[in-house]
């Protein structure tokens, strides 16, 4: 059983998501916050599998609330939801740790099936939709940005197969590309996640744009 927090602070919003959600043998929704604060409250306490977080709150917004869920010793997944595909905030939010983010007008089976996403470790990273949001908020690399120091410990093929991830590619498009099996695309996955201290593809994405890794336009390039 998939256990749930809906944290937003329009009421008709949580009851929506509350029918979607509950009407699946497989989820459950146990609480439901109306703003930041209270969703870190309630997720210390009561452990959720998935916080559901809008990002625009009042006390505490999403994004704040994400960072401080992020960085307890077990952190819960968050999946972020706004409003418009393209959000100034939701950039923010993949980088205080949200595994991906779902529009609110989006049909129940993709909101279901992004619950079941993110609840297995997973990150959500849509195929257009994020890498429209990246490219959109890093259409320049930050000047005179230094390469760290941890990208020296990747090999030449992890950091092919990085440049692949944030170019959002799956794991079959990344093996199909580079002539490597699936499985050994998942061990340069995990290595460069360990290696870059990162938690999922989500931040790979974001990473590899903040460096110059990959650049706008590049998206689903093999």
């Amino acid at each position: 059983m998939i256990r749930l927090l809906l944290a937003d602070d329009q009421a008709v919003v949580r009851a929506g998501l509350r029918t979607i959600l509950g009407a699946r043998a497989d989820l459950e929704v146990i609480a439901e916050a109306a703003d930041g604060a209270e969703a870190v409250t309630l997720a210390k306490a009561l452990k959720p599998d998935v916080v559901m977080m809008d990002i625009r709150m009042p006390v505490v917004d999403g994004i704040e609330a994400t960072r401080r869920l992020a960085a307890l010793p077990n952190p819960t997944r968050v999946l972020v939801l706004t409003t418009y595909g393209i959000d100034e905030y939701v950039y923010e939010a993949l980088r205080a740790g949200a595994a991906g983010f779902l529009l609110k007008t989006d049909p129940p089976d993709r909101i279901v099936d992004a619950v079941r996403v993110v609840a297995a470790g997973d990150a959500l990273l849509g195929p257009d939709t994020t890498r429209r949001l990246i490219e959109r908020f890093l259409a320049s690399p930050p000047p005179h940005a230094s390469r760290p120091a941890e990208l020296s410990t990747l090999t030449s093929r992890e950091l092919d197969v990085l440049r692949q991830v944030a170019r959002g590619l799956s794991n079959q498009e990344i093996a199909t590309g580079l002539f490597i099996g699936e499985g050994t695309v998942k061990t340069h996955v995990a290595r460069i996640l360990a290696k870059l201290g990162l938690r999922d593809r989500v931040q790979v994405v974001v990473y590899a744009y903040e460096h110059a890794l990959v650049h706008p336009g590049e998206a689903g390039r093999p």
